[in-house]
């Protein structure tokens, strides 16, 4: 299967650059936020991918579409994430097509650092993959995604966000996880963000990529972006397209 980053995947950008909006997404980009959501708000990020990979013994092309984040805020630290997503993958080189769910993903983001007087936020973030997708899509085993993730509040227009983090499969030694973005607030609705990120596969072999996109803030609640990355030293390019949206606890009197 593609080893694309899971999607689930807005960084900085939108979390600290964009100091007007209400909300704080996990996407576009492969740096998840250090902030939560707001207690009982419940926030769907939505979108599209097309990605491509080849390598000596595969080419494959992979449609996300969708793939929906859902992320419900339990207390002002603390987010319940369920990441669902529809997946269709071709080889190029066979015409062999599989089509259907993906692998289930349930999660939490704990926010470990937020102060006021403080220019920097940590959280962690962590899945589980469980072993529900369709046959050909899904790893057949249990496996997790963790992330810490930093950032820092450089100006009023400029953030820097970080992850680090380790992925297991169901196999092998796991994967180390790394990500940079660097997110700039051109206007109080316009933003882009550019971003180098990658793996180390079984703690064995390098994969780096880089990644950029805009987003631009419709609503206070609700967030458009664009995406397309690249790798750098292998064959990897996708284009995504997404929509974020936020629904806050109604108020009572």
């Amino acid at each position: 299967m593609i080893k694309l980053n899971y999607i689930a995947l807005v960084l900085c950008l939108t979390s600290y650059a964009l100091f007007s909006q209400n909300i704080v997404t996990d996407r576009p980009d492969q740096t998840e936020s250090s902030s939560t959501i707001e207690k009982g708000s419940l926030q769907i990020e939505t979108g599209i991918l097309l990605g491509f990979t080849e390598d000596d013994f595969s080419s494959e092309r992979q449609l996300l579409a969708p793939t929906t984040l859902f992320r419900y805020g339990i207390t002002k630290s603390v987010e319940l994430r369920v990441l669902s997503q529809f997946e269709s993958l071709k080889d190029q080189n066979s015409s062999q097509k599989a089509s259907g769910i993906s692998d289930l993903e349930i999660g939490t983001k704990i926010q470990l650092l937020k102060k006021e007087t403080v220019n920097t936020e940590i959280a962690f973030l962590s899945h589980l993959i469980l072993p529900t997708g369709s046959k050909m899509l899904s790893n057949n085993v249990f496996g997790t995604i963790n992330k810490l993730s930093i950032s820092h509040e450089l100006s009023d227009a400029l953030c820097l966000g970080y992850n680090v983090g380790y992925d297991y499969f169901g196999e092998g030694k796991g994967d180390a996880t790394y990500s940079i973005s660097l997110g700039i607030a051109v206007t109080d609705s316009f933003g882009i963000y550019i971003e180098p990120y990658g793996r180390l596969n079984e703690f064995d072999s390098y994969e780096s990529n880089f990644d950029a996109g805009v987003t631009y803030l419709v609503k206070n609640n609700c967030q458009l972006d664009f995406s397309f990355g690249t790798g750098i030293n292998h064959t990897m390019n996708y284009l995504s397209l997404g929509c974020s949206f936020n629904i806050a606890k109604p108020k009572t009197n």
